[in-house]
């Protein structure tokens, strides 16, 4: 029996796209003048995911070396995160500080899980590392040169 991985999309949705244009024009599609996305992230969860939860008001533990070798720790608060359990891997998570994300969908019904999480575009936010995105107010001051 094959695995059942999760499929996770990030998208920043564009504040200026029209759904009006897009209906009027282009048959509610997209166009190059009128983007839906600004960007997306599209990765894979490749382990046998048992289950995708969404846990909100979370706490992420921020961690890693400094340039001159200094161990850092510190938790982001006020995230919304997503727990990928695997029978065969430690657990994943994936998400974003709570004031940056618009909605989410969760999609485990196909042969393959899906998570599609939408940020807000009109707040700067850093992507630290693979799947965490947090917002530029939320994050650590000791972390910023």
């Amino acid at each position: 029996m094959k695995k059942k991985e999760c499929i996770v999309n990030v998208y920043l949705l564009n504040e200026h796209f029209s759904p009006e244009y897009a209906e009027a024009q282009h048959n509610g599609k997209e166009s190059e003048n009128n983007l839906r996305y600004e960007w997306e992230d599209e990765f894979a969860i490749t382990s046998d995911v048992l289950s995708v939860t969404a846990i909100e008001d979370a706490s992420f533990p921020l961690q890693g070396e400094m340039p001159d070798g200094q161990i850092f720790s510190h938790e982001v608060t006020r995230m919304l995160l997503f727990e990928i359990a695997s029978a065969d891997a430690p657990t994943t998570f994936v998400g974003a500080s709570a004031s940056i994300v618009d909605s989410y969908e969760i999609d485990q019904s196909g042969k393959d899980m899906r998570l599609k999480i939408f940020l807000k575009d009109y707040e700067p936010m850093s992507n630290p590392i693979p799947g965490i995105y947090i917002a530029s107010k939320e994050f650590p001051k000791e972390l910023i040169f």
